[in-house]
C-alpha cells in the first residue's frame, strides 16, 4: 500500500509517466416494453423488467497527473484483451523510457499475457516498457482508475443500454470530453493517513 501512494508523489514526468489501470463488467440489459418518454408535468416511465444481451468489459487507463485517460470497451476480458490494451496504452506514450503502471493484481495481469498474444520479441519489448506496481489484495481502493470508472458510470453509464456498438460510442465521446478538460483526480490519502486510518504501527 506504501508503495502505491509513494508512487502518486511522484512529480509529473513525461519520460517516466504514471498511469492507473482497471477494469470493470458492464451488463447490457434491454427494455422489454417502449419506455414513455419525459414530458412536462411527467417524469420518464419504463418497466420493470428487462432483457438481458450478456456483458462486456471496460478497460480504463487514467494519467492522475496530466488528466488523461484511455478507456477501451471489448466483448470480454481475456488475458489477450488485457495485452492488447496495455499495448494501446504503450503506443499513447511513443517518447517515454519507461511506463509505470498501477493496477490489481488478477491472474490475466502477468508476462505470460504478452507471450500467449505477441510473437517474443514484441512481447518481451513491451513487458520491458513497464514498471507494473500492484495494489494490495482487498486494496483495489487504491487505484485512481478505479475512481474513474466511477465517474464513468455516473457520467454516462448509469441507465439500461443493450449493445456493445452503443456503449462504445458514449464512452468514446465521454473520453474525448474528460480529456479534453483535462480532469483530473484530487488524491490526497497519504501514507500518514493510511497509519492512522488502519491503525498500523509507526514502532
Amino acid at each position: 500500500m506504501e508503495r502505491v501512494l509513494d508512487i502518486y508523489k511522484r512529480p509529473y514526468s513525461e519520460n517516466n509517466p504514471v498511469v492507473c489501470m482497471d477494469e470493470s463488467p458492464k451488463q447490457l440489459i434491454g427494455e422489454t416494453r417502449t419506455p414513455i418518454e419525459m414530458k412536462t408535468g411527467c417524469v420518464e416511465k419504463y418497466d420493470y423488467e428487462y432483457k438481458r444481451n450478456g456483458m462486456c468489459n471496460i478497460f480504463m487507463a487514467s494519467e492522475p497527473l496530466k488528466g488523461k485517460r484511455i478507456v477501451e470497451i471489448t466483448k470480454k476480458k481475456t488475458k489477450t484483451d488485457w495485452a492488447k490494451f496495455i499495448k494501446e496504452i504503450s503506443l499513447n506514450y511513443p517518447d517515454a523510457e519507461k511506463i509505470t503502471l498501477v493496477m490489481d493484481n488478477y491472474s490475466t495481469h502477468s508476462a505470460s499475457a504478452f507471450y500467449e498474444t505477441f510473437q517474443p520479441e514484441e512481447a518481451k519489448n513491451l513487458w520491458d516498457r513497464f514498471e507494473f506496481i500492484f495494489t494490495p489484495k482487498h486494496g483495489s481502493w487504491l487505484n485512481v482508475a478505479e475512481i474513474e470508472l466511477n465517474v464513468l458510470q455516473k457520467q454516462c453509464l448509469n441507465r439500461r443500454i443493450d449493445n456493445i456498438k452503443t456503449i462504445q460510442e458514449e464512452v468514446l465521446h465521454w473520453q474525448d470530453y474528460r480529456n479534453k478538460r483535462k480532469s483530473k483526480v484530487n488524491w490526497r490519502f497519504s501514507t500518514k493517513d493510511a497509519r492512522i486510518k488502519l491503525g498500523v504501527s509507526l514502532i
